[in-house]
């Protein structure tokens, strides 16, 4: 991760029972679960609801996991997430994907994250709220 990046939030999530595939690890797919579910908490704290009545939210268009050692239950996996410069619409995001108690990295990974109209499905500026954190 080369491009200036700004840690924007630090969560820990348990691994469930069902978060496993039949090697008896973590399935690839929940990574992708648990960066999605630091960008909501990311969005929320921002004064954001994720919801689709409202007028504008956050997609992503975009996204990527590398996978270094596998996460296996019981875990609690602490996922942080950091940002880049915004653009007009988006904002590039990265995650690092730690398990509690261990300094390792077991996965990293990136989404950019566009704002949109919900009614219109276009793109829609960023909000202030957003833009300030990286002034």
């Amino acid at each position: 991760m080369t491009t200036e990046r700004k840690l924007l939030l630090t969560t820990r999530i348990p691994v469930r029972w069902g978060d496993m595939d039949a090697y008896g690890h973590v399935n690839n797919t929940v990574y992708f679960r648990y960066f999605e579910q630091a960008r909501v908490e990311w969005i929320e704290q921002q004064g954001s609801r994720v919801s689709p009545e409202e007028p504008v939210g956050a997609v992503i268009i975009n996204a990527s996991c590398t996978f270094y050692m596998p996460v296996n239950y019981p875990a609690t996996v602490v996922v942080k997430m950091y940002g880049g410069e915004p653009g007009r619409t988006s904002v590039m995001t990265w995650y690092e994907l730690f398990v509690e108690g261990d300094e390792r990295l077991y996965a990293d990974g990136a989404a950019k994250t566009v704002w949109m109209d919900t009614r219109t499905g276009k793109s829609s500026p960023l909000p202030d709220t957003i833009r300030s954190m990286f002034d």
